[in-house]
């Protein structure tokens, strides 16, 4: 959907507590680290990447909420963050009946990329610098938040646990992305598969990190997010982990990840 200037990543993955959050904040914040101008979509009803964001419940004036069910300008919703170049939509409770409002809708599933291009196209003929990467942290289903997000994107990034029958939940997903593909963004492919949690301590993260590349080959990163408290810690002082300790296992792996996209994306392109 994007122009050429600006990417689009759905961070998706419909089981719940397998990273997309944490991915969501941590990569954006690397991205920028490294010069990218990004920004973050918070389209799930906890808003948990707003909170890790450091933007206060008051602050969220205009939320994707709005956006998608009132046709509120993304533009107007947009906020800085702590993290130079790197800015947020916030999300709410709200989204939560987005489902039940949007039912009627027969061009639902495209509300939010309707909204992003308008956004972009009226950022361009004003001469604004434009987003590098707009990354959509999704929600832990495949609803029509998801489905929005998956229609707008270029790629989808998919965060997934170290843990017993990951493979299982992602055939789900992968089969979603199929359904989107056929009806409603042929574009979207397949960015990567990051394996989060991974503890080395644990033989099953390895066989599940084995499984998984056996599966998907190179799809799969090379990078992996480690089991790490302080990626915990740190939403609940409003920080990214990168902010609030740069130098934790996990914030490393994040650096990492941010290059090793980069890089991949660089050769795709040639």
């Amino acid at each position: 959907m994007s122009n050429a200037n600006t990417r689009i990543l759905a961070i998706a993955n419909q089981k719940g507590g397998v990273g997309k959050t944490t991915t969501s904040i941590n990569l954006g914040t690397a991205l920028a680290a490294v010069g990218r101008k990004v920004l973050v979509i918070d389209f799930d009803a906890q808003g948990n990447a707003s909170t890790g964001l450091g933007i206060t419940r008051p602050e969220r004036q205009l939320t994707t909420y709005d956006v998608i069910v009132h046709d509120e300008f993304l533009g107007d919703a947009v906020l800085n963050t702590l993290v130079p170049r790197l800015d947020i939509v916030p999300g709410d409770e709200n989204l939560a009946g987005v489902e039940t409002e949007l039912s009627n809708d027969p061009h639902r599933s495209y509300r939010l990329r309707n909204a992003l291009r308008s956004y972009v196209e009226q950022a361009a003929s004003r001469g604004k610098t434009e987003y590098d990467y707009i990354l959509i942290d999704c929600p832990p289903s495949l609803s029509a938040l998801t489905i929005n997000a998956m229609t707008a994107s270029d790629s989808l990034l998919v965060p997934l646990q170290c843990e017993f029958l990951a493979l299982e939940g992602l055939s789900q997903l992968l089969k979603t992305v199929e359904l989107v593909r056929s009806g409603l963004n042929p574009d979207l492919d397949i960015q990567g598969v990051v394996l989060t949690m991974y503890d080395r301590r644990n033989n099953l993260s390895d066989q599940v990190a084995d499984e998984v590349r056996s599966v998907l080959g190179t799809k799969v990163y090379n990078t992996v997010i480690p089991r790490n408290v302080r990626l915990s810690e740190a939403p609940s002082f409003g920080k990214p982990a990168l902010l609030y300790d740069y130098r934790c296992p996990g914030s490393e792996a994040y650096i990492r990840l941010a290059s090793e996209m980069l890089q991949r994306e660089r050769a795709l392109r040639g």
